[in-house]
């Protein structure tokens, strides 16, 4: 709204008005709105969820196996996660931009998704909340959304080659036509895109291309659902999924700035994405938010973000990759939730089918480093573990701090790592 507003003053020679045409003050702005009115209306939100009796009633010191004593603790704070993305870029954005609509449709849509679980845990009392096939359901709509959007909206188009020149001692940006593209990028090679048309050369070059969308689309699913549950696991413990998203976040605000623009595109030899720097106000303002809750996500917690936040803001990180054809880094930038969700299947491998051996002690992996060999052979006395440590430090139990800035540093070593494979060809 306001960037219309100034756009508007700009036009009549407003001094100062042309400032909002700069993404980067644009997203600062949206970073310390997000970052203000997380902290201001977390307070508040706080207040009135234990006024109303909204808490956790399934973990106490008696139910709870790691005595975290989080009983009584507010939950769906995910609403202040989303109430503080969702207000900066009303205010600050394009919002005719086809990618600020399709991440605000993002956040509602797994807003109401998550929101509709928490009610359910919370207020009917079901502990296992919104069926399944119901949460998975909604994971599918939002990623046929996206993907049929990327695929037939005029607005979405890339530019696969930018140079920069000098000409008459000026840099000068030579671009090729904008176009609809299969491509994506991939890391550590040289020209270092992949175009998913190329895995259907057999089908012909009438078919090629159809079959590429067609399968675009379909990756696009079953990318929104994965990273969605890797974060929603990733939810175990005061400040693991808002901090490892924050510094995500981050990661992705540096990709779509690049992405965004012709001259820092055409030096790491990527794609230019017209129209991508209100990805970088949108998840500016994400950081901003998840910084923001981490003064109370922070040990110990004083409110959960349940399913409202976690399936929320892996969506959120999903589909910002997505947009800007980096969908191939997820597995590295996203690695913490990668191996959240390998060894949450283990687990269940394990009990579903019987199996005598198991590579980790508990799923999801946080859990894993708070439980002891000692304890995973009492409920599981005639199986064994890769995992189960060395010597003496098999029955170490880890508090949940320790964990968590642990798995922090891990995430902000596979963001550098992310990075720097531009520069690694």
């Amino acid at each position: 709204m306001l960037y219309y507003l100034f756009s508007y003053l700009e036009r009549l020679d407003f001094p100062g008005a042309g400032v909002f045409t700069y993404v980067t003050f644009r997203a600062a702005m949206a970073i310390i709105l997000a970052l203000i009115i997380s902290v201001w209306f977390g307070n508040a939100f706080i207040k009135l969820l234990k006024r109303k009796k909204i808490v956790e009633t399934q973990r106490d010191a008696a139910t709870d196996p790691y005595n975290t004593q989080k009983k009584g603790v507010p939950t769906m704070g995910g609403v202040i996660i989303i109430t503080s993305i969702l207000i900066p870029v009303l205010l600050v954005s394009k919002l005719h931009s086809v990618y600020t609509i399709l991440m605000i449709v993002t956040t509602l849509i797994l807003g109401v998704i998550g929101f509709a679980d928490d009610y359910i845990k919370t207020f009917k009392g079901k502990k296992d909340g919104l069926k399944p096939a119901v949460k998975l359901g909604g994971q599918v709509l939002l990623g046929l959304i996206v993907g049929l959007t990327l695929r037939f909206s005029p607005s979405v188009q890339i530019n696969e080659n930018v140079q920069l020149k000098i000409e008459n001692n000026k840099e000068v940006v030579i671009k090729s036509p904008n176009v609809k593209s299969t491509r994506t990028t991939i890391p550590f090679v040289k020209n270092h895109n992949l175009n998913y048309a190329n895995l259907f050369k057999w089908a012909g070059p009438k078919w090629m291309y159809n079959l590429a969308w067609i399968f675009f689309v379909l990756l696009t699913v079953f990318i929104v659902a994965a990273v969605s549950n890797g974060s929603n696991l990733n939810d175990g413990m005061d400040g693991m999924a808002s901090g490892n998203s924050a510094i995500i976040g981050l990661t992705l605000v540096v990709l779509a700035y690049i992405s965004s623009n012709a001259v820092t595109a055409s030096h790491f030899d990527l794609m230019f994405i017209p129209g991508c720097e209100e990805l970088v106000v949108f998840l500016a303002a994400f950081v901003g938010a998840l910084i923001g809750f981490l003064w109370f996500n922070s040990f110990p917690a004083q409110i959960f973000m349940g399913d409202t936040g976690s399936l929320t803001i892996g969506g959120i990180i999903a589909v910002s990759a997505i947009i800007m054809h980096k969908e191939l880094l997820l597995p590295l930038l996203c690695g913490v939730f990668l191996f959240e969700i390998l060894s949450d299947l283990d687990v269940k491998r394990f009990v579903k089918q019987g199996k005598k051996h198991r590579i980790w002690k508990k799923g999801p992996l946080h859990d894993h480093f708070r439980t002891s060999y000692s304890d995973f052979k009492k409920a599981w006395p005639n199986s064994t573990v890769t995992f189960k440590g060395r010597g003496e430090g098999h029955n170490t139990v880890h508090h949940e701090v320790k964990i968590t800035i642990r798995f922090w540093i891990i995430t902000i070593l596979l963001a550098a790592f992310t990075l720097i494979t531009f520069k690694i060809r």
